[in-house]
């Protein structure tokens, strides 16, 4: 479907907004790679750093897998941007645990997190799980993992100080700006100029 996407005449980038990583094979990677109208960027559910807790959650992929998936993307693609999603506060993590998520996602070289607190679904397997997380305590893992991503967001916009980027603009002007994303999906604020609208532009 993407080769073929690809093919249509005209300016515009194509992002993949989420996959799951037992499924970003070695050739969706190439491909981001080699075509110019794929973002430089991957949303990559990760949902828990903990071997075990994927293993409650039916996931199809360990921490190793994941980890060893970020590495090959940012060799082949050393800009790329990669989102996470986590969830927190599920049925069986302990603060054991949650320390072993919070301690692989801070090692890991990714751009942001989707943070989600785990909550009761009727007719699910997980909410007859033992090891009930409390309120208070998915609250407080959520902050944590949040404080965590706005130190991982910073320090990937640091990374990208001095270097040439395309950002495509759209079309609304919030007090005098423009804003835009570049194809690594990073917010870009620029003044407002009416021939940036919907233009790709070198920054």
């Amino acid at each position: 479907l993407l080769r073929e996407m690809v093919k249509v005449e005209g300016d515009f980038r194509i992002r993949i907004s989420s996959i799951e990583p037992n499924l970003l094979t070695d050739e969706i990677i190439n491909f981001v790679k080699n075509e110019e109208k794929m973002c430089r960027h991957f949303h990559i559910p990760l949902q828990s750093g903990s071997s075990e807790i994927l293993r409650l959650m039916k996931r199809r992929y360990n921490v190793q897998l994941y980890g060893n998936l970020v590495s090959k993307i940012l060799q082949e693609i050393p800009d790329a941007g990669i989102g996470v999603d986590v969830i927190t506060g599920f049925p069986g993590e302990t603060e054991k645990l949650f320390n072993e998520t919070y301690n692989f996602i801070e090692g890991l070289p990714v751009s942001y997190l989707h943070i989600s607190t785990y909550s009761e679904r009727p007719d699910t397997p997980a909410i007859n799980y033992e090891g009930a997380v409390g309120i208070p305590e998915r609250k407080k893992r959520n902050k944590m993992l949040r404080a965590l991503s706005e130190e991982k967001h910073r320090l990937f916009c640091e990374t990208m100080k001095g270097k040439e980027l395309e950002a495509l603009f759209e079309n609304d002007e919030n007090n005098g700006y423009i804003k835009g994303f570049t194809s690594n999906y990073i917010r870009i604020f620029h003044k407002f100029n009416t021939s940036l609208c919907n233009k790709f532009s070198k920054i």
